[in-house]
């Protein structure tokens, strides 16, 4: 059973059983008790009513949630985890029982991928979430939900190149429009804001260059025009911001990255603030048939769980990478939400959590581009050179041939994604083998 079903308001008879006399007396004695007095009495009688497999009251931090939130044993035999149910129909009852189980076609619903999305919308703090195959079908799906043909969509200029490759080829040819913004500053975006805009697209911290987006005065700009504001939050992860807790309407997860964390499946999430916004959301991921697939829908229920312990190492890691690249006489130039040096970093206190900045970080060499290439081709285990991020692998990338090659080149440079730019996602080993072999690499330069 779920925590909130599952939590029970003990009375003080129900401990004290059916002898009125002593329950009247242990009555009349709470009475003549000071308040804190009295709470200690009530905690003490409710720990003798509690029952296993009920919850503890006053609610749960967030590594208590990552484990358990929309997980419960499984009612017939108790199994711990939710099961995984690789079944494209379910049978009904009867013509007029239709979907009284909740459950028809997998293309639209199933109970492993119900369980990850209500796990996505607790961690979130949203209404309701929806899981797709991939991070990309998740961004495509959110635009799908709140633009058409007119309407207009003030997007950051730094993004996942995915992202923005399918603004401009995708979408652009069925009659939207972007502008592309520095979302910086605030006010760039007032400034591009158009009668018919329906969408302000953020991302923070912006993949590779992490610069940082205000979210509260995004949002502001967002409700007071009518449009919606929609935040990828991938490099942060909840761990690190909620953007939902600061006035966006939807946030976007690449589960690959941080919430998968283990090099294995993809997948996406849009996680809605309101019911409006997510019945939306999922109308369209019924349409396009993106929805995720039950087994990586399963394997992600169970990675997730380790998501906060693995995001705190790597904000490590990425720390005592930034000091150790900042101080070192080849290393040009060092971007870490974490560093003193970072233009934004009052807005990095003011959003990340706990002192965590996460695990991505970039830099420059001198030697310039090619200097850059060759440093990614030299460095050795336990760096490995390819795509993705948010790992227990660390991951050197350049960016300019892998990820962002889909950009334009003079939109690419604009950002300051040179042909030399390396992007670092930091994983979950010993950050001194890192560094390590990011001195042997650089000694080479």
């Amino acid at each position: 059973c779920s925590r909130i079903s599952c939590r029970r308001q003990f009375k003080l008879h129900s401990v004290l059983g059916e002898d009125t006399s002593v329950r009247s007396e242990m009555q009349r004695f709470a009475k003549q008790l000071p308040a804190v007095s009295r709470a200690l009495a009530s905690r003490q009688a409710r720990a003798q009513g509690t029952k296993s497999g009920t919850w503890v009251e006053g609610g749960s931090k967030l590594d208590t949630s990552l484990v358990h939130s929309a997980v419960s044993p499984e009612p017939k035999t108790g199994a711990i985890l939710t099961p995984l149910f690789l079944s494209t129909t379910f049978v009904q009852d009867s013509v007029e029982d239709y979907l009284a189980k909740g459950f028809s076609y997998s293309r639209t619903n199933n109970p492993t991928t119900s369980a990850l999305e209500a796990k996505l919308a607790e961690l979130e703090n949203g209404y309701g979430a929806c899981a797709f195959g991939t991070g990309m079908a998740a961004t495509t799906s959110a635009i799908s939900a709140t633009m058409k043909t007119g309407d207009h969509c003030v997007i950051s200029d730094c993004s996942y190149g995915g992202t923005n490759r399918s603004c401009r080829e995708f979408f652009t040819p069925l009659g939207m429009e972007f502008d592309f913004v520095d979302f910086r500053d605030p006010e760039n975006v007032k400034k591009a804001m158009k009668p018919n805009t329906k969408l302000i697209f953020s991302e923070t911290p912006a993949n590779p260059v992490l610069s940082l987006t205000d979210i509260e005065a995004i949002s502001k700009i967002a409700k007071d025009a009518g449009a919606k504001h929609v935040v990828d939050a991938t490099f942060a992860t909840p761990v690190i911001c909620r953007p939902l807790d600061h006035g966006a309407d939807m946030v976007i997860q690449s589960l690959t990255k941080y919430y998968e964390g283990h090099n294995i499946m993809t997948g996406g999430a849009v996680i809605s603030k309101d019911k409006e916004m997510a019945e939306k959301v999922k109308w369209v991921q019924n349409v396009h048939g993106n929805i995720i697939n039950p087994f990586a829908a399963y394997i992600i229920l169970q990675t997730s769980k380790t998501m906060g312990i693995r995001v705190r190492q790597q904000s490590k890691n990425a720390q005592a990478i930034a000091d150790f690249l900042e101080s070192h006489p080849k290393v040009t130039k060092v971007v870490y939400p974490g560093l003193a040096s970072h233009p934004q970093k009052a807005l990095a206190d003011k959003y990340h959590r706990d002192g965590l900045h996460g695990g991505m970080l970039w830099f420059d060499i001198v030697g310039g581009a090619d200097a850059g290439k060759k440093l990614m081709n030299v460095c050795q285990r336990p760096w490995s050179l390819c795509e993705n991020l948010g790992a227990t692998e660390s991951i050197i990338t350049a960016c300019a041939v892998m990820t962002h090659a889909n950009m334009l080149k003079e939109d690419r440079l604009k950002v300051g994604i040179t042909d030399g730019f390396i992007r670092v996602s930091c994983g979950i080993e010993d950050s001194e083998d890192l560094i390590r072999a990011l001195k042997v690499a650089l000694d080479q330069i």
